[in-house]
C-alpha cells in the first residue's frame, strides 16, 4: 500500500549517495568515507523534506501568532457564554472565520514528517548484507547500504539485534556488539536532549498558556524524550540519525523564527520593538555651524499697561508719563488745581485754585472726575531745580 512511499525515500537517498560518493572517489563501504557518504545521504533527505515543508513551518509560526492574538477576545467570549459550550464553540468558530486563523494550521508540518519517519524506518530496518534489492535500490546498492559503518557500527544494525538480521549484520569484517551499542546509545541520548530541547523552543514560540494547554506542553517536554529514549533501542542506527538531524534543523530553524518573530508580549518583543523604532540624531536637533540662534518672542501678559518712556520738557523739567490717571506734566490736580502761584480761571495768587478752569485730564479714556481722582504721590511732578 505505501510502496510508493518507500520507493520515493529510497530514491531521494540514493541521488544523494550517489553525489557524495562522487565526492568522495567512490570509496568501498566498509571504509569510513564509504559510511560517510551514507550518513550523509540521511543528513540531506532531512534537508530535503525540511526544505520542501518550510512553507507550512511559516504558516504554522503565523497561525500561532494569530491565535495568542485572539486570547483577549475569546476570555470575552468565555464569560459572555459561560457553561453553554455549543454557543462558545459556534461564537469561536465565527471568530476564526473573521480573522482568517486556521488552528489546524500548528500541525502542518508534523504531519508530512511522520510518514517519511515510518518510510525511512522501514526500508532501514529491512536492510541486511546480501539481500535482494529493495525499493528501486540494486543488489549492489543493497548490499552497500547494509555494509556502510558510522565508526563500525552498520547503519541498517540496532542496540538489540535478533533472528537472521542479527547473524548477518555480525558477519560483516570488524562488527561487533560493542561498537554497535556504544554508537547507538550516544545517538539515543543525543536524540533524547535535541528533542527535550526543541520542545523548549516551541513553549517559548507559543508563548504562555494556562489550563489544559499547559498541562499537554508539560507532558509533551517531559514524556517525548522518555518514549524515545524506550524505542531508540530497537530503532536503526540510520533511524537515529536521521532524528537526531531533523531535531538539529528544528532547532536552529526556530532559534531563527523566535530571533525573527519573538512571541508578542515577551522581553524578546519588546527589545525588538524598541531596535525597530528609528534612531534620531541629535546633530539634526542643534543649529547649523554659523547660524544665529532664534529666541522664541514672549508672550505680553494680558490687561497690564505699559508706560511710556519719561520725556524733558523744553524748560528742562522731566515729565512721568508714567501716570495714567490723568495727571498733569507739572504735577497738578486733573480738577485745574494749580501750583507754584499759576493762575487758572485768571486769578493769581500763591497755592490758589480757579474753580472755572477746571478740565478732567482724563475725559479721553470716557471717565468722570471725582474729588482725588489722578493724584500721584507727592514727589510726582515736582520740578528738579538744577
Amino acid at each position: 500500500m505505501l510502496d510508493w512511499l518507500y520507493t520515493a525515500i529510497s530514491w531521494v537517498m540514493a541521488r544523494w549517495h550517489s553525489l557524495w560518493n562522487l565526492v568522495f572517489g567512490d570509496p568501498a563501504p566498509e571504509t569510513a568515507l564509504g559510511g560517510l557518504s551514507w550518513v550523509l545521504a540521511i543528513v540531506f533527505l532531512v534537508v530535503t523534506i525540511r526544505l520542501i515543508l518550510f512553507p507550512l513551518f511559516v504558516k504554522q509560526v503565523k497561525s500561532q501568532r494569530a491565535m495568542q492574538e485572539l486570547q483577549p477576545e475569546i476570555a470575552k467570549l468565555r464569560k459572555q457564554y459561560g457553561s453553554d459550550r455549543q454557543g462558545m464553540a459556534v461564537a469561536m468558530q465565527q471568530l476564526q472565520k473573521e480573522r482568517g486563523v486556521n488552528p489546524l494550521a500548528g500541525c502542518l508540518p508534523i504531519l508530512p514528517q511522520i510518514p517519511v519517519f515510518l518510510s525511512l524506518f522501514h526500508v532501514l530496518r529491512r536492510l541486511a548484507p546480501e539481500k535482494q534489492g529493495l525499493y528501486s535500490w540494486t543488489d549492489q546498492l543493497t548490499d552497500e547500504a547494509a555494509r556502510a559503518q558510522l565508526f563500525g557500527a552498520p547503519i541498517s544494525a540496532s542496540f538489540n539485534m535478533s533472528g537472521a538480521k542479527e547473524q548477518a549484520i555480525l558477519g560483516i569484517a570488524g562488527v561487533n556488539y560493542t561498537n554497535i551499542r556504544i554508537v547507538a546509545f550516544a545517538l539515543i541520548i543525543v536524540m533524547c536532549f535535541t528533542t527535550y530541547f526543541t520542545q523548549k523552543q516551541i513553549m517559548s514560540r507559543s508563548g504562555p498558556v494556562e489550563g489544559q494547554a499547559a498541562m499537554v506542553q508539560k507532558l509533551m517536554l517531559y514524556g517525548v524524550p522518555i518514549s524515545l529514549f524506550v524505542s531508540g533501542f530497537i530503532f536503526p542506527i540510520g533511524v537515529l540519525i536521521y532524528w537526531m538531524t531533523n531535531n538539529l534543523w528544528t532547532m536552529g530553524q526556530q532559534f531563527f523564527i523566535l530571533r525573527k518573530m519573538p512571541p508578542p508580549g515577551s522581553d524578546a518583543a519588546k527589545a525588538k520593538a524598541a531596535a525597530d523604532k528609528p534612531a534620531v540624531d541629535p546633530r539634526t536637533l542643534a543649529p547649523k555651524p554659523g547660524a544665529k540662534p532664534v529666541r522664541p518672542k514672549q508672550g505680553r501678559p494680558s490687561g497690564t499697561t505699559v508706560a511710556p518712556a519719561s520725556t524733558v520738557d523744553g524748560d528742562g523739567s522731566t515729565t512721568d508719563g508714567s501716570s495714567t490717571d490723568g495727571s498733569t506734566a507739572d504735577g497738578s490736580a486733573a480738577d485745574g488745581s494749580a501750583g507754584n502761584g499759576s493762575t487758572a480761571g485768571g486769578s493769581t495768587g500763591n497755592g490758589s485754585t480757579g474753580s472755572t478752569g477746571s478740565r478732567n485730564a482724563g475725559s479721553g479714556s470716557g471717565r468722570s472726575s471725582r474729588p482725588g481722582a489722578g493724584q500721584g504721590p507727592a514727589n510726582r511732578g515736582k520740578r528738579k531745580r538744577r
